[in-house]
């Protein structure tokens, strides 16, 4: 069997449908669907159960997933994905009990289990990318993120290295992802999403302005990657079971907001028309203006594939999924 947790989210109902496609269907979805249309992205998948993550995490405080699970036949490889992701969220309490301490519960039963353990870290672990954005387990002590979400998957980070745990299991450092089945996030859903249900309905797209001299208004720089390479680049840690520690799942190359945003435009048939806003001040001493990871250990790892450009897989997005309302897996 394989657990993932977060199993209904972008970048998990991605995964589930991957591992779909070599052949596994031996799958316990674990999530919170709360008061979400996140649930839309369940019935193309093909799984054996479902359990939600208050009445999972009821088992795992018994101490042992062992025969407690159902249908359970032995556990493969836990993948680990479900966490509160809202860079914003002001709740330090609900962070570290479900982005820390959970995690924690879920790895050591994994290990008991001698399951694969894969979990998601985050990019906001590396902060004002003054460290840089390389995925080099010794350095995890040097990072600083700029928000309380960051510092739960720092924490989570800093405890399994100090557990001697990173050599067993691998941490993932998600950059800017988006795609398909993302329409549950509110605020927190990808700039593509949003651009297109804006320049539907008005012909144009706000982006912020830049407040600092060395960047244009929409010059700002991150690295994004198409939810469909982030899955792959995953569950090639669930086939290659050697590799352990802290690995970058990006696509190694820096995109401006504009580039995307012509992406966007592109794909919908509409000639580019933006209007620059002022961020606000709330987030400017947060805000990132560059993000960039370092792919060399991924690849070292063995992952060979090609990420897809933002153009291509923008059009993919746009046109297989939001305009015909489709679903991954439909």
């Amino acid at each position: 069997m394989i657990i993932v947790t977060g199993g209904a989210g972008l970048i998990g109902s991605a995964v589930v449908q991957h591992l779909n496609r070599l052949g596994r269907e031996d799958i316990l979805i674990v999530d919170h669907l709360d008061h979400t249309d996140k649930w839309r992205n369940l019935p193309p998948l093909r799984f054996m159960d479902y359990m939600e993550k208050d009445a999972f995490e009821r088992l795992l405080d018994v101490g042992s997933l062992a025969g407690r699970l159902p249908g359970d036949r032995g556990l493969d490889a836990v993948i680990h994905l479900g966490a509160c992701s809202a860079t914003t969220e002001p709740d330090a309490t609900y962070l570290i009990r479900n982005n820390f301490e959970y995690s924690r519960k879920l790895a050591l039963a994994a290990v008991t289990a001698d399951a694969r353990f894969i979990y998601a870290s985050s990019a906001a672990t590396y902060g004002d990318g003054e460290h840089g954005f390389v995925d080099d387990d010794s350095r995890l002590p040097e990072l600083r993120p700029m928000n309380m979400y960051g510092y739960s998957k720092q924490l989570f980070d800093l405890w399994a290295m100090r557990q001697g745990l990173l050599g067993k299991i691998v941490g993932i450092k998600y950059f800017n992802v988006y795609g398909p089945n993302e329409q549950h996030k509110g605020e927190m859903r990808s700039l593509v999403l949003k651009a297109y249900e804006q320049i539907g309905a008005t012909g144009k797209l706000k982006l912020f302005k830049s407040h600092r001299p060395e960047y244009g208004d929409g010059e700002q720089l991150r690295d994004f990657i198409y939810v469909k390479d982030a899955a792959a680049m995953t569950l090639h840690f669930f086939q290659n079971s050697t590799a352990g520690g802290i690995f970058n799942v990006g696509g190694g190359t820096t995109v401006s907001w504009n580039r995307l945003a012509r992406a966007v435009f592109t794909a919908m048939g509409k000639p580019v028309n933006i209007e620059y806003i002022d961020m606000p001040e709330s987030i400017r001493n947060t805000y990132q203006y560059l993000t960039c990871a370092e792919t060399a250990k991924i690849r070292a790892a063995g992952y060979a594939e090609p990420v897809m450009s933002v153009e291509d897989a923008v059009s993919d997005y746009i046109r297989n999924y939001l305009v015909p309302g489709k679903r991954l897996g439909d």
